[in-house]
C-alpha cells in the first residue's frame, strides 16, 4: 500500500511540475513574442508616451527687390492646442473655454466646437492657427494669473512655434513674387520656382514626460535647431515696378479690359525691371477677386452655382501670369523683327519704296492694309511709321520662307526663353516646311503665329542692345540665412541674330514711328523713345460677334544709348481703339519714370528747351515793383493780392517748376491766401486747357504727347478735379493723341 502511494505522489508531482513547466513555458513564450514579434511597435508605443517631439518650424528665406526692400517676409507665429486628458472637471473646463473664446475671438459657434473638443478622449487638440505673439502673450497672461494658478492651466493649454508668410505691398508684383499655401510651400511666383531655395530644414525639441503625460523640466529636453531658408534678391526695381502697375491698373479700370500686361527689362543684361499681369491679387489674401469689372460679372450671374464656378475660374485667372504662361499674337509689333530680318539678309534698305493702294492681292486671298485708302509711295522708314500691312508682305516674300523662319527661330519664338517663372507656356507657330505664300504673308505682319509676351521683349531687347537676345531672368542672387551670396545671376547670351549696323538701323526707324507716326503717344521729353505699335484680331472669338482685340507698344529707351526694353498689351479693350492710343501712354509714363530711376540725364533738342519749364524766382521780401520786373525778365505773369508794397509769401514758391508764360501769385498782406476748385481738363485740346487754366489763375505743365497741339487731348492730371488748390499751382496735365489706328 505504502508503494501504491508513493506512485501515486510521484505521479502527482510530475503532473504538477509538467504544469509549472508549461506556465514557464508560456510565459517565456510570451516574453519571446513580445520582445522578437511585437518589441519595435511596443517600444514605439512606450517612447510616444514618455516622449514629446514637437516639430519648430523653419523661417522661409525672405524675398528683396533691386534696393533690398522687403517683398515677402516670415514671422513666427503660434498654434495653440489643448490637452483634454488634464481637464479634470467642469469648473476648469469653463475657465479655459471662456477665456480661450474670448482671446481668440470666437463666435458662439466656434466656441461650442472647441467646448467639445475639450471633451476630447484625447490628449492633443489645435484650437487655433497661426496667431501672432500679441494672442500668444494674452493667453500667458491668463495662464500666469494669479486667481487660475489652482487649475493648473500649464498642463491643458500649450502653444507651438509657426511661421506666417507677410507681404508688406499687398498686390505689389504679385505675378511675379507669387504667394505661399497654408503649408508654407510655394504656389506661384518665384514662391513656388524657388520653393526649394526658400524653404528651410525644420528643427525638434524632444521632451521627456512623466506618467500623467506631464511634461518634466527642461533638463530632460533636447532641441535641434532649425536651418532657416535662402533668401532671394531680385531684379525688380520698386519704383518702375510701381508706376508700370499704376498705369495698366488705371488702364485696365478705363477700358475695361480682359487684362493689361507690361513687361520692362533691363535690355544690357536680361534682368526684368518690372513685370504686370492684370488683374492680379493681393499676396496676403489670394483667393480674394480684386478686378471690380470681374466682381460686377460675377454678381451679375443668376444661380449659386455660376457664381462659384467663376469665381474659382476668376481666382485662377488671377493668379496667372499672362507675360510668360500665354500666347497671343503679336500683330505689328512683329514688323520690327520683319524689317531686322530683311535688312540683315539685304533683301531691302532705307531707299526701298513701296505703294500702298490700300489692299495686296495674295493668290485668291485679298489682304488690307488697316488704313484703306492706301498710304501710297512710302519708304521703309514710312511703311513702318505707318504700319502698312501690304508694304510688309512684300518684304516677307522678298525674304521667302528659308530665310523668315531662320530669323524667327534665331530670335527665340520657337522655344520657350527659360525665365526663372513657373508654367512658361510654349510658342505656338508654323513649321518651316508648314509655310505657304499666304502664311508667309501674314505671318510677316505679327499674325499667323503666337508668342509669349516675354518672348517678344525678349526680341525686342535684342534689338535694343545691338543684336543679341538675352535669357530674361527675376532673381539677381541667392542669400543664406547669415546674409553670405550662395549663388549671383549674370547675363547669358543665348545667340547674336541681327548686326550692331541693322539694330541700330531698326532703332532709328522705331524712332522716327514716335516722333511721326502711329507711337506718336509713346514720346517723351528729352528722351528719344523708339517704339512700335500692335494689333491682332482675336479671330476665333469674333465669329458671331463683336471683334476683340490685342492691342500693344513695344518701346525701347533712349534709341540712342539703349537702357531698357519694354512691352505693353492690353487684352479686349472696350473701345475699338490701337495700341498708340491706349498702350503708347502707358509706356510714356513708365519711361519717363525708369529714366529718373536709372539716373539717364534727359538731353532736350532746341525745340523741347523753348518748351521747358523754369525755377520760380524767389521773391519774398521784395519790393512788388521789383518782384514784377524780375517775373518779367523770366517770362513769368505777375498777380497781386493784397494792397501792400512788399512780397510776404508767393505761389508757386521759390524754386518750384513753372511753365514759360506761366503766372506767379505774390501776396503782400497776412492770411491772404486763396483757393479755387480745380476744373477737370479731361478731354481738352492743349489750347483749352491752357485758356482754362487762366481763367482760374493754375498754371498747367504740359506732359505726355506734346509733339503737335492738334489732335491731343487730356486724359491725366496730377491734382484730382474738384479738389481745392492755391491759386498759382502748377498741376501737370498729360495729353495724348486720340487719333488711333487698328494696324
Amino acid at each position: 500500500m505504502a508503494t501504491g502511494f508513493r506512485k501515486n505522489m510521484l505521479k502527482r508531482i510530475l503532473i504538477f511540475a509538467c504544469i509549472i513547466a508549461l506556465l514557464f513555458s508560456v510565459d517565456i513564450g510570451r516574453t519571446l513574442y513580445i520582445t522578437m514579434v511585437k518589441g519595435d511597435e511596443y517600444s514605439a508605443k512606450a517612447e510616444s508616451q514618455q516622449l514629446s517631439d514637437t516639430e519648430i518650424e523653419a523661417m522661409r528665406g525672405t524675398i528683396y527687390d533691386s534696393e533690398g526692400n522687403v517683398l515677402a517676409q516670415s514671422a513666427t507665429v503660434w498654434n495653440i492646442f489643448l490637452d483634454p486628458g488634464n481637464i479634470k472637471d467642469d469648473d476648469t473646463r469653463d475657465v479655459v473655454v471662456d477665456n480661450l473664446a474670448k482671446i481668440l475671438k470666437l463666435d458662439d459657434k466656434e466656441k461650442s466646437e472647441l467646448f467639445a473638443n475639450s471633451k476630447k478622449d484625447t490628449r492633443y487638440v489645435v484650437v487655433a492657427k497661426k496667431v501672432d505673439n500679441s494672442v500668444k502673450e494674452k493667453i500667458s497672461a491668463f495662464m500666469s494669473a494669479k486667481e487660475n494658478k489652482k487649475y493648473k492651466l500649464g498642463t491643458i493649454i500649450g502653444t507651438e512655434q509657426s511661421t506666417r508668410r507677410y507681404y508688406p505691398y499687398g498686390n505689389f508684383a504679385s505675378s511675379v513674387i507669387g504667394f505661399t499655401g497654408a503649408d508654407n510651400q510655394g504656389l506661384s511666383g518665384v514662391e513656388s520656382y524657388y520653393n526649394d531655395e526658400l524653404t528651410g530644414t525644420n528643427g525638434r525639441i524632444i521632451t521627456v514626460k512623466d506618467a500623467n503625460s506631464n511634461k518634466l523640466p527642461t533638463d530632460y529636453e533636447t532641441s535641434i535647431e532649425a536651418e532657416d531658408g535662402h533668401s532671394l534678391v531680385l531684379t525688380i526695381n520698386q519704383n518702375i515696378q510701381y508706376y508700370l502697375d499704376k498705369n495698366l491698373r488705371e488702364t485696365l479700370e478705363e477700358y475695361q479690359c480682359k487684362g493689361a500686361y507690361g513687361i520692362v527689362m533691363d535690355c544690357n543684361t536680361g534682368g526684368i525691371l518690372a513685370m504686370s499681369s492684370l488683374p492680379d491679387f493681393d499676396c496676403n489674401e489670394p483667393y480674394k477677386i480684386t478686378y471690380s469689372k470681374t466682381k460686377k460679372d460675377i454678381k451679375k450671374l443668376k444661380t449659386k452655382k455660376e457664381r462659384a464656378e467663376a469665381t474659382s475660374l476668376a481666382i485662377q485667372n488671377q493668379w496667372r501670369n499672362f507675360t510668360v504662361s500665354d500666347t497671343y499674337e503679336p500683330g505689328s509689333v512683329f514688323k520690327v523683327f520683319t524689317a531686322c530680318s530683311a535688312l540683315e539678309e539685304g533683301v531691302v534698305d532705307l531707299n526701298t519704296k513701296y505703294n500702298c493702294s490700300g489692299s495686296i492681292q495674295v493668290k485668291d486671298k485679298k489682304m488690307n492694309c488697316h488704313y484703306h485708302p492706301g498710304h501710297g509711295m512710302q519708304t521703309l522708314t514710312q511703311g513702318l511709321e505707318n504700319s502698312c500691312n501690304p508694304f510688309f508682305i512684300t518684304i516677307g516674300q522678298k525674304l521667302g520662307v528659308k530665310n523668315y523662319f531662320k530669323y524667327f527661330e534665331a530670335f527665340g519664338f520657337t522655344q520657350r526663353t527659360g525665365i526663372d517663372l513657373p508654367g512658361e507656356a510654349s510658342p505656338q507657330y508654323y513649321k518651316e516646311d508648314q509655310y505657304g505664300i499666304v502664311e508667309l504673308s501674314s505671318a510677316s505682319f505679327g499674325q499667323t503665329n503666337s508668342l509669349t509676351p516675354i518672348e517678344v521683349c525678349t526680341g525686342i531687347a535684342a534689338v535694343a542692345n545691338g543684336g543679341v537676345v538675352l535669357k530674361p531672368y527675376v532673381v539677381s542672387e541667392i542669400k543664406d540665412a547669415n546674409g553670405n551670396t550662395v549663388s549671383k545671376s549674370q547675363p547669358t547670351e543665348v545667340r547674336r541674330v541681327i548686326s550692331e549696323e541693322t539694330a541700330e538701323t531698326v532703332r532709328t526707324m522705331m524712332k522716327s514711328v514716335v516722333d511721326n507716326g502711329t507711337g506718336k503717344n509713346g514720346y517723351v521729353a528729352g528722351y528719344n523713345v523708339a517704339g512700335k505699335t500692335g494689333t491682332s484680331t482675336k479671330l476665333a472669338e469674333s465669329l458671331g460677334g463683336k471683334t476683340k482685340y490685342i492691342v500693344s507698344f513695344a518701346a525701347i529707351a533712349p534709341s540712342d544709348n539703349p537702357q531698357i526694353a519694354m512691352l505693353i498689351v492690353c487684352d479686349e479693350p472696350n473701345q475699338d481703339l490701337g495700341g498708340g492710343a491706349i498702350c503708347a501712354p502707358i509706356a510714356a509714363e513708365v519711361v519717363e519714370q525708369a529714366m529718373t530711376e536709372l539716373n539717364i540725364e534727359p538731353r532736350y533738342n532746341e525745340a523741347e528747351t523753348k518748351k521747358l519749364s523754369i525755377n520760380t524766382p524767389n521773391m519774398v521780401g521784395t519790393t512788388v515793383e521789383k518782384a514784377k520786373d524780375l517775373l518779367s525778365n523770366n517770362d513769368l505773369k505777375c498777380k497781386v493780392v493784397g494792397n501792400g508794397n512788399k512780397v510776404l509769401t508767393q505761389s508757386p514758391s521759390g524754386n518750384t517748376s513753372i511753365p514759360s508764360g506761366g503766372v506767379v501769385v505774390l501776396y503782400t498782406q497776412e492770411d491772404s491766401k486763396q483757393t479755387v476748385t480745380v476744373p477737370d481738363f479731361s478731354g481738352m485740346t492743349i489750347s483749352q486747357a491752357n485758356a482754362e487754366a487762366a481763367n482760374y489763375n493754375l498754371n498747367i505743365e504740359i506732359g505726355g504727347n506734346n509733339l503737335t497741339s492738334s489732335g491731343v487731348v487730356a486724359y491725366n492730371q496730377s491734382i484730382e478735379p474738384n479738389t481745392n488748390a492755391e491759386i498759382g499751382t502748377v498741376i501737370t496735365v498729360k495729353f495724348k493723341s486720340t487719333a488711333s489706328v487698328l494696324d
